[in-house]
């Protein structure tokens, strides 16, 4: 389980971003815009923290999920 404590946004909005940045050929700016349109307001800047940091913590996860098959 990746673990989020102390932010003031939702889990699942942390990770959509994160996932979505990883897997889309988007800017921070782009993905800004593509969050708010889902009703997540939330800046290019925080949206680069987030990928940073939790990035590994993706990336392990899904290699993970793939070593169980």
């Amino acid at each position: 389980m990746i673990s989020i404590k102390g932010s003031q946004f939702p889990k699942d909005a942390i990770l959509y971003s994160v996932s979505f940045y990883l897997r889309y050929t988007v800017t921070y700016r782009d993905l800004e815009e593509i969050m708010a349109e889902r009703g997540v307001r939330v800046d290019h800047a925080s949206l680069n923290r987030w990928v940073t940091k939790y990035s590994p913590l993706v990336a392990a996860r899904a290699n993970q999920g793939n070593t169980q098959h």
